[in-house]
């Protein structure tokens, strides 16, 4: 029998919107990805896969970001994109290897100002349709431990509810606040991995939507790499031409979510013959 994962990536809330768009092109253009057995999402894909394991109804979940009396509050991130970057490329400086890198970005996420935890956990719960963990399909929720850098996969049966386990997954380092579980505090699942797709071994069709493209990084195709070892078929669909102009250079930036989901959703009325064929 074969086994079907949809592994969701980082973005923001513009890649929240064109995922969504991206899915909900592919399903009406008879894609049937939402058939998966294994969904993994991080960050903006923690909240994709939550809401599209809710039973909501993909052009509902559209309607959510391209209506702006449907859209739920977003924060505002009050952090340039230039100075993120370059406080995430510090972390990196004199690093003993990725795991110092992510205990690094850890202590600034929690040495950094930011709003409470609370405000920022009624965004993530506004954003999800359902707080119930689904009975299926599979559902892991990636998120860092803010002061061992280690990742935590969260999923049904841990005695952590779906809201915070999303909102541990989207908490950008700087940006937001870490999120507290358990007596720890975890912060952006990105930053293990933007899209940590090596969950999805032992799958035999891994489908990945990849929203941040980032010149010089060879995260993901070390782990397309691994999962092709392992007899899986992989592939990838990234922002097209139009869909990054629509997604602009603040993937944090509310105002882009009706454009980044209709490019997402053209995009995906057009890719789903071919993805549908590679689904089967």
């Amino acid at each position: 029998m074969t086994r079907r994962a949809l592994v969701l990536g980082g973005g923001g809330v513009a890649g929240v919107a064109w995922q969504t768009g991206l899915l909900a092109g592919l399903v009406e253009g008879g894609a049937g990805v939402l058939e998966a057995d294994l969904v993994v999402g991080t960050s903006a894909g923690a909240a994709v896969a939550a809401q599209i394991t809710s039973g909501t109804p993909l052009a509902e979940l559209l309607g959510r970001q391209v209506n702006p009396a449907l859209q739920t509050t977003e924060l505002t991130s009050t952090v340039d994109p230039d100075d993120l970057m370059m406080l995430m490329l510090d972390a990196y400086d004199g690093a003993a290897d990725a795991l110092d890198v992510r205990r690094r970005l850890g202590a600034m996420a929690l040495a950094a100002p930011t709003v409470p935890e609370a405000e920022r956990r009624a965004v993530i719960a506004a954003r999800l349709p359902s707080h119930r963990w689904p009975s299926a399909p599979e559902l892991r929720i990636v998120a860092v431990d803010a002061e061992t850098g280690e990742e935590r996969v969260f999923g049904p049966g841990q005695d952590v509810g779906l809201v915070d386990a999303v909102a541990a997954s989207c908490a950008v380092p700087g940006v937001f606040p870490p999120v507290s579980i358990g007596g720890r505090r975890y912060i952006d699942g990105g930053v293990r991995t933007t899209e940590n797709a090596d969950l999805a071994a032992g799958c035999d069709r891994v489908l990945v939507l990849q929203v941040i493209v980032a010149a010089g990084s060879a995260d993901l195709d070390g782990q397309l790499a691994g999962l092709r070892e392992r007899g899986a078929r992989v592939t990838v669909i990234r922002p097209d031409e139009a869909a990054v102009a629509a997604i602009g250079p603040d993937l944090l930036d509310p105002a882009v979510r009706a454009a980044a989901a209709l490019a997402g959703h053209a995009q995906g009325l057009a890719a789903a013959r071919p993805t549908a064929e590679f689904w089967r």
